[in-house]
This record gives structure tokens, C-alpha cells and sequence, in this order.
């Protein structure tokens, strides 16, 4: 009998462990994983950008997680000696319009805590002479980039080394009053907490949960410039559309210098559709099938304009030209390969067909289910992950 069994050992689960096992040093804790290794899927396919906190609304977890989150990892990434960029971030405008979409992400930075300075024209050409904006752009000293694989797999020594159980290549199949069936036999838990990812809602049904929610996957993809021929020097995005989950084509400069473009979110037909009929799942691609069939008839916050621009992005001339309007002379002959593909459980409200934007977690006195964990997630994780502990875990003891 296990007091903690985790499903999915990515950047959450793994910290929900490390959070459970300071707090509780003789709590006998489980944490399940289906591959043979931690981070393939979201926690080590992301960008590895750590967030600074300004896009989300005060009222929002994401708000309340990204700037500790940011402060935290970046503590830790250097505790452990990991590898961390910090090469801030910069957020340009095109027009007035995206101006005062500048203006409203400096009311959420300062209602958040985070520091942002106004640059004009002049002050980001003097900054950086390739990056181009209308009239003033907003520079984000905080943002950082590290390799989430690297990261992923440093808190997984961490929870070993504390002394919880890691067991790998154990593929979830069913659970009935805390009795989890898996295909390395049954184990039993006082407390299950379910951190699948991709497929936490499946497993939160088998508890009773996510009756009102499905994962909708989208897929990630970046076009890479390996040896940074660009010469990129900081992260550069454009300003969002607030109102969907995704931050549209940037730059992004990786830890190890590599520049990339991206990323594409385009909607997947099954949830680890990364590479041709690899993973296909008849029962996956016509779930998801129907959902995107009602959210096209519908047009749900702009789906059918979302998923036909998202398909012209595969085309690496419309995904370098949708970058170019954020840069001037910038070399671009090095973007000319694509990087490995990462999924997005986006939480769908099966409701009112909205994408969920904040997190989500339900739970009660046998479970916990984190059902919407998507960006900034990984930045979030390490105080997230406290939260949950405090809010679900405990609470309902």
C-alpha cells in the first residue's frame, strides 16, 4: 500500500513527488511513467522558455504561479548546474492597434509583479538593430531559456535520491477503489494523482472527473537555424491575441544558442500524432475528429481561421514570412529544418466549446486529476506543484 501514487512522470508529477516526499520523509510514494525514460512528451518537447508572468490576468493561476515559477526553476536550473540562458525577451508591435495591446500587457506586468521596460524605436534599435516595432516595444529582463529535457530528467534524480519510487515503462490500464491495473501488475494507493498529460482526462473519467471537459491535442513544431546563422540574440514575439491559449510565430533563442521560428499549433487527429501513423489510435482520431468537426461548424473562438492558417505554416516561406514582419535585415538562411514535434493537451470545454486557458484541477478525498497543465506549465511547476499539494492533496485528506 503506497500513501502517493503519481501517473506520469513529467515536470509535475515529478515535483508533486519531491513536494509530498520534503513535506512527508516516510510517506511511501509511486510515480508511474509508460515510456522508459521521463520527459517525451510535453515536459521535454516544450521551448524551454521560462516565462516571466505578464500575459495572464491577475485573477488567474497562471498569474499567480508564472513569476515564482520563473524565480524558482531558474534557483534550482543553477543549484543543480544545469544549463540557463538568460537572454530576456522582447514583445514588438506592427501597428497601433497591436500598440495597445503592448499597453495592456504592461497593466498585467505590473499587476503580476513583473518588471517590464518601455523601449521606443530608437531605444530597440540601439538594443538589438534587427528587431524591428512600431513605435515602442516592451522588454522582459526575467525570461530565460533552459533545456526542459535536461531539467525534466534533473528532478527526476532529485525524487529518486529522496527516495520515491520511479517506475518506468508502466502503462496505466484501469483503476477501481484505488487500486491502479497497469501492464507491470496492480498497486494500491490511499491517494491517486493523476498527471498524464495527454491523457488525464481519460484517466480522470476512470475516477469519475472530467465530466465536462476533453483534451483537444495541437501540435508544435519550430523551424530551426542550428548554428544561429541569424544571429539572434533574444527571444522576440509578437503581441497575442489574448483571447486563445497560443502566443503566435516567434523567435526563440535557445539555451545552447540555437535559434528557432515558431511554433505552428496546428490541430493533431490523434494525441501522439508527432510523426506520420506513429501512435494512431482509431478511438483517439475519432473523438478528436468530432470535436474539431463541431468547433469548425461552429467557429469557436475563430477555429476555422486558427486551423486553415495553422495548415499554411507547414510551408517554411508563410512561417519565415509570418516571423520577418518582427525583424529587419535578419539573415535567414539558416532556418531550414524542422525540430521534433511537441503536443499541447489543450482542455477543451465540451460545453461551451471554449479551449480552457487557466489550469485545471479536480479532486476529493481518493484522487487528484491535473487536467489542464499546458503553458506556462513548465515555468509554473515547481510552485504550481505546491499548490496543488496544499489545495487538493491535503485538503482533502
Amino acid at each position: 500500500m503506497y500513501d502517493y501514487l503519481i501517473i506520469g512522470a513529467g515536470i509535475i508529477g515529478l515535483n508533486i513527488a519531491k513536494n509530498l516526499k520534503e513535506r512527508f520523509p516516510e510517506s511511501k510514494i509511486l510515480v508511474l511513467e509508460k515510456e522508459d525514460e521521463v520527459a517525451q512528451h510535453s515536459s521535454g518537447r516544450n521551448s524551454g522558455v521560462l516565462h516571466a508572468g505578464f500575459y495572464y490576468s491577475a485573477d488567474s493561476l497562471k498569474a499567480k504561479f508564472t513569476k515564482e515559477g520563473n524565480i524558482a526553476l531558474k534557483e534550482f536550473v543553477k543549484s543543480r548546474g544545469l544549463k540557463i540562458n538568460e537572454c530576456q525577451k522582447v514583445v514588438v508591435a506592427t501597428d497601433d492597434k497591436e500598440v495597445e495591446g503592448l499597453e495592456e500587457l504592461k497593466r498585467r506586468g505590473e499587476a503580476n509583479g513583473v518588471e517590464l521596460i518601455w523601449l521606443d524605436e530608437d531605444g530597440l534599435n540601439e538594443l538589438y538593430p534587427n528587431i524591428k516595432t512600431h513605435k515602442k516595444a516592451l522588454l522582459c529582463p526575467s525570461t530565460a531559456t533552459v533545456n526542459p529535457k535536461e531539467v525534466t530528467k534533473e528532478f527526476a534524480k532529485v525524487i529518486k535520491d529522496l527516495g520515491v519510487e520511479l517506475l518506468l515503462s508502466c502503462k496505466y490500464i484501469s483503476s477501481s477503489n484505488n487500486v491502479v491495473s497497469t501492464s507491470l501488475g496492480d498497486f494500491q494507493a490511499k491517494k491517486v494523482i493523476n498527471c498524464a498529460g495527454l491523457y488525464a482526462d481519460n484517466i480522470a473519467r476512470d475516477f469519475g472527473f472530467s465530466k465536462d471537459y476533453v483534451i483537444i491535442p495541437f501540435k508544435g513544431i519550430y523551424l530551426k537555424d542550428k548554428n544561429n546563422v541569424s544571429h539572434l540574440e533574444t527571444n522576440v514575439y509578437p503581441v497575442p491575441n489574448l483571447e486563445n491559449p497560443f502566443l503566435g510565430v516567434h523567435y526563440t533563442l535557445t539555451v545552447d544558442g540555437e535559434s528557432k521560428i515558431g511554433p505552428t499549433a496546428i490541430p493533431a487527429l490523434w494525441r501522439e500524432n508527432y510523426k506520420g501513423m506513429d501512435n494512431f489510435s482509431l478511438k483517439e482520431f475519432s473523438q478528436i475528429l468530432f470535436y474539431e468537426a463541431k468547433l469548425f461548424l461552429t467557429n469557436a473562438f475563430g477555429f476555422r481561421s486558427l486551423a486553415f492558417s495553422e495548415v499554411k505554416k507547414y510551408s517554411l516561406s508563410y512561417l519565415k514570412g509570418l516571423a520577418m514582419k518582427l525583424t529587419k535585415q535578419m539573415n535567414h538562411d539558416g532556418f531550414d529544418s524542422w525540430s521534433t514535434p511537441g503536443i499541447r493537451a489543450q482542455l477543451l470545454n465540451k460545453n461551451t466549446l471554449e479551449l480552457v486557458q487557466d489550469f485545471v484541477v479536480e479532486s476529493d478525498e481518493n484522487s487528484v486529476h491535473v487536467l489542464n497543465a499546458v503553458s506556462p506549465a513548465f515555468t509554473s511547476s515547481i510552485p504550481f506543484a505546491n499548490w496543488v499539494v496544499e489545495t487538493h492533496v491535503l485538503k482533502n485528506k
